[in-house]
């Protein structure tokens, strides 16, 4: 009698627990749970470098740039030295393009340091640009040549009178289409010259700053992409190729077209930055200033 009265009461008390967790179990769904915090993971780069972003303007313009040319090919100056000219501040003259600065060695011991002025382009005319401090009434005239310089001969493909800009600024020369296209996998040498009037009682000082142009073939996987993209989209497929005359035309000519868009103006900061030019990126774009091409035998 005493067991079976002991199995009743542990029958009772197992019933009673089983009712409690049943109860209890889907509160423990209910309760949220703060202990663990959720991440966002982005979805991976396009696997093919340089793909034209969906957006359509948000992604950065950082300009990737290429190797160099190997040895002491494309050597030149960009300007920019504090030093020289006699514009606002004490600035000279800018050519918008990259520099690349290397040591080569020179026998076992010895090393000289080079610095390389060259930028890429898939145009047969691209432009080039140029940042301008001086006043109008100081500037005596500004020349643009181009020259090849593939053989021992050099050849004067290009050369121009540039109309003086109005006001300081960052100005643009498209080579002529009177000029011979440039050629795929060519190097040109350009120089932007200019003579300076300092002092009035002085003759005009010689100002210039030199480089490279390369034109080169899109990759092929990316040939119909600048078709098919926004300005903007073409900006990021160029800078990320290290197309960089592309890269910078493309913006500029968005920039002279909406010179108040905010957005614009972040992307050109950090095209600029990019190549260490971000001290420009306040500069004004102005519209001119090319005149009286002349193509040389």
């Amino acid at each position: 009698m005493k067991n079976y009265w002991q199995k009743i009461q542990f029958i009772a008390v197992f019933g009673m627990a089983l009712l409690i967790i049943i109860g209890y179990y889907p509160m423990i769904w209910m309760t949220p749970s703060a202990a663990i915090p959720i991440t966002f993971s982005p979805p991976p780069p396009a696997s093919d470098r340089g793909a034209p972003s969906g957006r359509g303007g948000a992604a950065s313009r950082a300009f990737s740039p290429p190797p160099p040319p190997p040895d002491r090919g494309a050597a030149g100056d960009r300007g920019g030295a504090a030093s020289r000219g006699c514009g606002v501040s004490n600035q000279s003259v800018i050519a918008l393009v990259p520099v690349y600065k290397e040591t080569l060695k020179q026998g076992q011991t010895e090393a000289v340091s080079v610095t390389k002025v060259w930028g890429l382009t898939t145009e047969e005319y691209p432009t080039f640009w140029f940042f301008v401090p001086y006043p109008k009434s100081t500037i005596n005239s500004i020349e643009f040549v181009l020259k090849d310089e593939s053989s021992k001969l050099s050849q004067t493909l290009y050369r121009t009178t540039v109309t003086i800009p109005e006001v300081p600024g960052i100005i643009s020369i498209r080579l002529s289409a009177t000029t011979p296209p440039l050629q795929v996998d060519k190097m040109y040498h350009w120089f932007f010259k200019m003579k300076i009037i300092c002092n009035p009682q002085q003759p005009p000082e010689r100002e210039y700053v030199e480089g490279w142009v390369q034109r080169v073939n899109l990759n092929p996987k990316l040939v119909d992409s600048p078709k098919q993209a926004t300005p903007q989209q073409r900006v990021n497929l160029y800078a990320k190729n290290g197309i960089w005359y592309d890269a910078l035309t493309t913006l500029a000519e968005l920039r002279l077209a909406k010179p108040e868009d905010p957005t614009l103006a972040v992307e050109w900061m950090n095209l600029l930055k990019s190549v260490d030019l971000e001290n420009l990126a306040k500069q004004p774009l102005i519209k001119c200033c090319q005149a009286n091409a002349k193509q040389q035998k």
